[in-house]
């Protein structure tokens, strides 16, 4: 049975804090090239979408939870 769901090994970390850094770095550029990063920044997020539908969680809400944290944690785990 499912104790905790609050911390997957791995679980797209990775992926989601290159999401986050290219949508940042996205903003700060005009024109197509900041619509072509927000893309490759979206589909970095599939891979932690589709381990959260895998393991039967809630994908929409653990990502948006791994977004707010990834968001709170600057670069290697500083705050």
């Amino acid at each position: 049975s499912l104790q905790n769901d609050s911390v997957v090994a791995g679980g797209g970390a990775i992926e989601m804090e290159l999401s986050k850094y290219l949508r940042d770095y996205s903003r700060t550029i005009p024109g197509k090239q900041q619509l072509l990063i927000g893309a490759y920044a979206k589909a970095l997020e599939i891979i932690p979408r589709q381990l959260c539908d895998n393991a039967g969680f809630d994908a929409t809400n653990i990502l948006n939870k791994l977004r707010a944290k990834h968001a709170q944690v600057g670069p290697r785990g500083s705050q």
